[in-house]
């Protein structure tokens, strides 16, 4: 009982920080969404910003599981991490809750949303240098300094999916995978 009580408060502010943001979601709100008193909520969470963490963090672990699903041991791995990334990042903009946390990271910049921001990517980055990690011990690519390579990584997919497209015409998946694979992988020489 007491588990589902959480999970339906968990629920009500998900829905609170997606529908006003972190700024204007209160406590009482979420009370009122989850219908339970406020104390009820104080068993659970110590504050608001305890209850935006939790949420924060099952978000960081449904974009990781969505990574995982799309991984394969047929498939190399410059193939897996663009497919990881792209998978991470679309569950960023299909999801009302982190699309919202970024909207207002960057339209009001709450420090507690840029705070959860902050700890969304660094999540993901510790998530790829694992990957290029067990790739290097693989010998499939060269040694490297790994969390170096995850975080170029994660800001060249950011730099092709959304900021290119603030001028420009979206490129399709395939194509984000070639230009993936040659700046990341082949680089631009011809030697």
């Amino acid at each position: 009982m007491n588990a589902d009580r959480r999970q339906q408060i968990v629920e009500a502010a998900t829905k609170s920080f997606t529908l006003f943001g972190y700024k204007a979601t209160t406590m009482d709100q979420v009370a009122k969404l989850a219908n339970v008193g406020k104390g009820t909520i104080y068993n659970f969470f110590k504050n608001k910003e305890e209850l935006f963490k939790e949420i924060v963090n099952t978000s960081i672990l449904e974009m990781k599981h969505a990574a995982e699903k799309v991984f394969s041991d047929d498939r190399p791995f410059h193939e897996n991490v663009h497919a990881a990334l792209y998978e991470i990042l679309e569950f960023r903009m299909n999801h009302q809750f982190t699309i919202k946390l970024f909207q207002e990271e960057k339209e009001i910049g709450t420090k507690a949303v840029a705070d959860m921001a902050k700890e969304m990517e660094n999540a993901i980055v510790t998530y790829i240098k694992d990957k290029v990690e067990a790739a290097v011990k693989k010998g499939e690519i060269a040694p490297c300094d790994p969390e170096l390579t995850a975080f170029l990584m994660l800001k060249m997919y950011i730099a092709l999916i959304f900021d290119w497209e603030l001028n420009h015409e979206p490129l399709e998946k395939e194509e984000i995978a070639k230009l993936f694979q040659l700046y990341i992988f082949k680089g631009l020489s011809k030697v």
